[in-house]
């Protein structure tokens, strides 16, 4: 039988400390809850306070590797928190604290029912530094590859205004929207990637196999080639001599240019060139417009201040570019300035008829409402402009792939003609 030092909230809101008598931490903790308070710190009394933070991280690891004989074959990373375990994690803690049961204990269901070994160690991680002190925003804020910056500003917000729960919800609701999304956008590219490979595919086989047969035929019969032939015998002689060379140039120019997305100034460089790019731009501005709009719309509809939200919301559009222009549209609300005409300038992203929907429904007290319109709208039409895009793209690469495979098969042609003439 141990004794514990420990610091909660009362029903009231009051703070309560005292020193209570268990055999484990766990059991501790369900006394705590019996008595109707939320832990927010829990320690050994004397000097083994530090042996018990201790014996929480050794657990915590023991976990981890009692569970990795089980995924010692697996593939990936293993330690990592899927995008679908973070969805349930989500909606099931949304659950459990509208149900009204306290948030260190709703963490230890979460941990007991976790999908995974992984996200069973990360939960787990996360009610430990919140039993310890810290809040629930903090404590994810730790391990930024399990939980985004937005998804902890949101968490923040929730906290902040005593509608964590609510917020959880419509997190949950925001990441399987988000998640549709990207999977229709991954669908609607797949099409033309692939004919794009094998037309590669193609072109390289014919250069490297093909057209050597073709060469040892002319060479011969020692006639002169025509320009088109000698061009894609060139080709066909480069590729053969120096393809690995290119292969590694090709390789090392994808690590610069990574290097260089990676940086503030190339990321900046880029997304401004997207942004100017005739079909995709477009495409890119309205689907930040989207995720903007959800996103505020979302935390409006959760009672988070306008401020907050539009300070949250700005960091979901993911282009740096637009991020500056909201953000310069923020500092105007902050000034006491409506929110349709704050956003007025940023152009890129809003256009008229959307700036005049938002401010009416700022007007009539219905932004949160509109917003979600607005964004559900939107959605729909990128839908439609993608499949218009795919259908376009679909006949573009067929058109490409046809053309290099025509201009190779007449250049080797044309010279079977001219052959005639020294065979006679």
């Amino acid at each position: 039988m141990g004794s514990f030092q420990y610091r909660a909230l009362q029903a009231n809101g009051a703070v309560a400390e005292g020193v209570l008598d268990a055999p484990s931490r766990q059991e501790a903790l369900r006394v705590m809850e019996g008595r109707g308070l939320r832990p927010i710190r829990l320690s050994e009394a004397g000097s083994s306070g530090g042996a018990a933070k201790a014996k929480v991280k050794v657990e915590s690891k023991s976990t981890a590797n009692s569970a990795s004989p089980s995924l010692k074959f697996s593939f990936g990373n293993s330690d990592k928190v899927s995008p679908k375990a973070l969805e349930i994690f989500t909606r099931l803690l949304s659950s459990l604290l509208t149900a009204g049961v306290p948030l260190s204990r709703a963490l230890v269901i979460l941990t007991r029912e976790a999908s995974s070994p992984a996200a069973a160690v990360r939960w787990k991680q996360i009610h430990d530094h919140v039993v310890d002190g810290l809040s629930l925003a903090d404590a994810m804020a730790r391990f930024p590859e399990t939980f985004p910056k937005v998804y902890v500003a949101m968490v923040e917000a929730g906290e902040t205004g005593g509608f964590l729960d609510v917020v959880l919800g419509q997190i949950a609701d925001f990441q399987a929207s988000e998640k549709e999304m990207r999977s229709k956008v991954t669908t609607a590219m797949l099409y033309p990637i692939i004919l794009l490979v094998l037309a590669l595919a193609v072109l390289v086989f014919l250069l490297v196999f093909f057209i050597p047969r073709f060469q040892l035929m002319f060479a011969g019969f020692g006639a002169k080639l025509p320009l088109l032939t000698q061009m894609i015998v060139s080709t066909s002689e480069m590729l053969r001599g120096y393809g690995l060379f290119f292969v590694v140039g090709v390789f090392g120019a994808i690590l610069l240019l990574r290097n260089w997305f990676i940086s503030a100034q190339g990321r900046r460089t880029w997304e401004g060139l997207v942004l100017r790019a005739p079909v995709v731009g477009p495409l890119v501005a309205r689907f930040a417009m989207l995720r903007f709009c959800r996103m505020l719309g979302t935390l409006l509809g959760a009672g988070v201040p306008l401020v907050n939200g539009l300070n949250v919301a700005r960091r979901s559009i993911g282009n740096q570019i637009l991020v500056d222009a909201v953000s310069n549209s923020i500092e105007r609300v902050k000034e006491g300035k409506a929110l349709g005409p704050s956003l007025g300038e940023c152009r890129e992203l809003f256009s008229g008829a959307t700036l005049e929907m938002i401010s009416v429904a700022e007007e009539s007290g219905r932004l949160d409402q509109e917003l979600v319109r607005i964004a559900a709208l939107t959605e729909l039409d990128l839908d439609r402009q993608l499949k218009t895009a795919v259908a376009l793209a679909e006949p573009l690469m067929l058109f490409l792939i046809a053309g290099f495979i025509g201009t190779i098969f007449i250049g080797m042609v044309i010279p079977i003609f001219s052959l005639q003439d020294h065979i006679k």
